[in-house]
């Protein structure tokens, strides 16, 4: 099916490669909105069940199941933290130190619908991060996630005192540029305006791994998005 990118799939699950900007089931503001959900069921012609979740503006790995016993066993999986995610998300700035582990308490923001804060009486979080890559002013960063909290990388990036490129509530939310990255950049004559290389939040599910019931082991990784490997050549080619 056009837009479906199938990662994996047997007779009890299916793993697929969710592009940015689709929501992984309704919202409760747009219970008609398309979803990644809708587009799976559409492909197998029958119901799926929701095991995790990604958010909207984030790409990459995400797992549904085909039957009742599947799901159940699945989501105690990801509730028992059986599993493992790791995530590389574009981050403004150089990290000190390049390699850690964050672990707090996040709950719901007590005034700003949708936004996750680190609080005492929050829900355990943990995370493991290590820099992949330095640029000039950008570094590319795996995500380990133990847990997995709303928001979760967002909100410990921004603990470290940074943020993902893109992200419109813990940072600027501004696009990444090319004239951002080289310093005596044109405008080619036939466009008004700059197209930015990157315009969402810069963050990939990149690679998910959990045992099935009968011991077989699933490792499943989705290759960075077209917009994420266009920032990291742009930003290589003018940090040197």
């Amino acid at each position: 099916m056009k837009g479906l990118e199938i990662c994996y799939e047997d007779s009890e699950l299916i793993i697929v490669n969710k592009p940015s900007g689709l929501l992984v089931i309704p919202d409760r503001f747009d219970e008609h909105a398309p979803t990644l959900k809708k587009q799976i069921e559409a492909y197998l012609g029958t119901k799926v069940f929701t095991v995790h979740r990604i958010d909207k503006d984030t790409s990459g790995v995400i797992c549904f199941a085909k039957d009742e016993a599947t799901h159940k066993y699945l989501s105690k999986l990801f509730e028992e933290h059986n599993i493992g995610k790791w995530y590389l998300g574009l981050v403004h700035g150089k990290l000190t130190p390049n390699k850690g582990s964050i672990e707090n308490n996040l709950a719901e923001h007590p005034a700003k619908n949708g936004k996750m804060i680190i609080a005492h009486k929050g829900k355990f979080s943990h995370t493991d991060y290590e820099v992949v890559k330095e640029f000039k002013n950008h570094s590319l960063v795996s995500f380990q996630i133990h847990t997995g909290r709303t928001h979760q990388i967002r909100v410990h990036v921004q603990s470290l005192g940074h943020s993902l490129v893109g992200d419109p509530l813990y940072g600027d939310g501004g696009s990444l540029y090319v004239s951002q990255l080289k310093k005596k950049f044109n405008l080619a004559k036939l466009e008004e305006e700059e197209k930015p290389i990157l315009n969402r939040l810069a963050l990939h599910a990149h690679k998910l791994s959990f045992n099935k019931v009968d011991g077989q082991k699933i490792s499943v990784e989705a290759p960075l998005p077209k917009d994420m490997r266009a920032s990291l050549q742009q930003l290589s080619k003018w940090s040197k």
